[in-house]
Formats: structure tokens, sequence, C-alpha cells
């Protein structure tokens, strides 16, 4: 669960550098070559940011991705910044007007559309620059999905399902009444208001849900390459692109898993044949730089209450939200530490469950819960795996105003 030079930095880290989050950019690198090579050759892999935008990642990331995608300014211009050769993609909900000037300002190179309002907004930015290339634009749409995978729309017939193939997602961003993306009949309405304006459509994005296996990934992607080649064919729209987004599920409880890629990969390449003309696009984030982080710490404090034991350990869920955002017990390798300099008894939970809980002063600060542990000790450290997404960059860093970790990045 931990790499040898990972576990060797942990325990040479001294007490006032913890807690600290270690990325091994090695791993990261191979793992995103890996991911690469069971791809089709023509199919784009951006990688979402919001996962974790640690510029040292990207840049990690880099050589292996085509692009990156975001999903506010702040991430354009941090991602331009860190990584200025690769071509970004903007979504997200919620784009102000300050956000698409600073998009158009920055050659973004596509930006993912969500409503009429905004499309009308961007068409108004865009004729503000007519000495500047078309605007190149995907419609993000909010596919439903019915019990049997029967798309909600057919007929007149409105869908409140996002059952089928969403079934058993962690998270669920459309298939169903979301803030995010156009309904069909939506995305339809919005191809007049694209006649004489400076935008470009490409194609089509669909992030449906997150947390899927390869099987339910592929027939979601397949639904939306479906869709989008009917309504190209119905309109003659010449589309080129369909971003099927990311979702690739990650499983916490068993931390030695990867998902599928291979199954991944070879699926995309049959759609790809089906669907002749379009090339296919995936936004992976978490499933990318999950596995290449961990978060160090070390234990404060064991003890006993009504039966049950706890060890409070440095930092917790203020510095990785994770485990209480997703509500599991995040796995982790105990590393003890055999000097014990205190002149009292060392506090310890000896062949026992154990729920190890951070220092803020709240009961849902915990990062997991009753774990069979052989031995764990005050002073011994732990290493949280599974700790390079969706933690440090996600988490609420000035509750109780505690230090913030360090970071370490092994090359």
């Amino acid at each position: 669960m931990i790499l040898p030079r990972v576990a060797r930095l942990a325990a040479d880290l001294s007490a006032g550098e913890l807690p600290s989050y270690v990325y091994d950019l090695t791993a990261l690198a191979a793992h995103a070559a890996d991911v690469r090579a069971a791809l089709p050759p023509e199919t784009e892999l951006y990688y979402a940011a919001k996962a974790n935008p640690a510029p040292e990642l990207l840049r990690a990331l880099a050589p292996h991705v085509s692009g990156f995608e975001v999903a506010s300014g702040g991430e354009l211009a941090h991602v331009r910044e860190a990584v200025p050769g690769l071509p970004l993609a903007f979504g997200g909900p919620g784009k102000t007007e300050a956000e698409l000037r600073l998009a158009l300002g920055l050659g973004t190179e596509r930006i993912h559309v969500e409503s009429e309002s905004e499309l009308r907004m961007l068409a108004a930015l865009a004729a503000e620059r007519p000495g500047e290339a078309p605007v190149d634009i995907l419609l993000r749409v909010n596919l439903p999905v019915g019990e049997n995978g029967d798309e909600g729309e057919r007929g007149g017939r409105e869908s409140r399902g996002g059952r089928g193939e969403l079934a058993g997602a962690a998270l669920a961003m459309g298939g169903r009444p979301s803030p995010f993306g156009l309904d069909p009949r939506r995305a339809e309405a919005c191809l007049p208001l694209l006649r004489g304006t400076r935008l470009r459509l490409r194609g089509i994005h669909a992030h449906l849900a997150s947390g899927l296996p390869a099987p339910a990934l592929l027939a979601v992607a397949a639904r939306i390459t479906a869709w989008a080649r009917e309504l190209d064919t119905r309109h003659g729209l010449g589309l080129e692109e369909v971003n099927v987004g990311g979702g690739m599920a990650v499983d916490y409880a068993r931390p030695y898993t990867r998902f599928d890629w291979a199954a991944y990969g070879a699926g995309l390449a049959r759609l790809a044949t089906a669907h002749p003309g379009y090339t296919l696009r995936i936004e992976p984030g978490r499933a990318l730089t999950a596995h290449c982080g961990w978060y160090v710490t070390e234990v404060l404090d064991v003890r006993h209450s009504h039966g049950e034991a706890f060890a409070v350990v440095r930092g917790g869920t203020h510095h990785m939200r994770t485990p209480a955002a997703k509500g599991h017990d995040h796995p982790f390798t105990v590393l003890p530490a055999d000097t014990w300099e205190r002149p009292w008894p060392r506090p310890a939970a000896l062949d026992e469950p154990v729920t190890l809980s951070g220092q803020l002063c709240t009961p849902k600060d915990v990062l997991a819960r009753a774990v069979p542990v052989a031995e764990l000790r005050a002073g011994d450290r732990i290493a949280f795996a599974m700790a390079g997404a969706y933690a440090w960059n996600i988490s609420h860093h000035e509750f109780l105003m505690h230090p913030a970790p360090s970071f370490h990045f092994l090359s």
C-alpha cells in the first residue's frame, strides 16, 4: 500500500513537518503513461485539474495527456501558467462574464457551454473581438437515462430517472434533474442561436456520473455518442468531437485495485470504429492522481472511551476531507516509531479496532472508523494512501486555524 521510498521519507520527516502530503511524481508519470497506452491513439486524454491542481503534478502529467479540463477562472489562469503548452477545456455550471472574458483572452481551446444564457453571453463577448479566430465550443448535455437505459425524452416523455447505466454511481451530475448542462431539447434549441455568431460548434460534451466501472462508463459513452450522431445527422452540423467526461471508479476499500483501463480503452476503440469521423475525448481526474499521494501524520494520543479505542492524529479532515466527503474509512499503513521519550507510559491500542480521528472539535473529524490494528501507539506515524486527489485542495483549511501541512514531491 505504501512505496518503500515514501515510507522512508515519512519516517525521516520531523514533527514540525507533519502532517505532510507526499506525492510520488515518478509513479504518477508511469501510471499516466500506462493509461495513455491503454487508450486508442486517436482518443484525447484530458486531466480534470479540479482533482489536484498542484503545479508539480500538472507538469508530471503533461507529457502523457492531450490537455487539461478546468472549471473556474482561477483554474484557467493557474493551469495555463503551470503548463502553458497544452490545450484547455473550460467547463463549469456557473461561469461569470469575467471568467468568460479571461477564457477568451487566454485563447482557451474549448469552452463547454451549459445553458442558453451562457451561450448568448459568450456570443456577445466573442462579437467584441472581430479580429480573433472563432470561439470553439461544445454543448454540454444532461442526457436523461431511463430505468432500462432508454433515453428519457423520446416522444415527448420526460425522465426523472438516472438509473440504467448510472446505477451504482458514486456521484451523479446528470441523467436526472441537475444544474449541469442542457436538457436535450434545450441543447437543440441552442442551434439557431449560433447563426451569425463568432462561435463554432465543434461537438457535444456530457459528464453524467462519477465512480462507475469500465462497462458502465462504456455504456454511457455509447449513449452519448449515439445521441450526438443523431443530432448531427438530423441537423447537418458537421460535428467533430464527443467528450464523454470522466468518472472512472476509484475503490478506497480496495486500495490495491485500479480502474480497468485496458477494457475501457478497447471499448472506446470499438466505439470510435462505430462512429467514424468523431474524436472521442475523456476527462479523468481522481483515477489519474489518487494513487500517487499519501497524507502522512503522527498519532498524538490513544485513548479508550466506553470500551472503544480512539487514536487522535495530528491534522484531520481540514487537511484531507476525502473520507468525510465520501463516507468511507480511508486506507492507511501504520509506520511504527520505536522511540518514546516521555516519562509516562506510552498510550497504545493492542490487537483491537481503532477509530482514527483528527484535531477538530467535531465528531465528524474521522479519517477511519473501527479499523482492526495489531498495535498502534502514540508517536507512531500513519500514512493514508490514495491521497492524490480531492484531498488537500477540497478541504476546509482554515477551520480552527491549525497549521497547514508540508508538501513533498518525489521524482
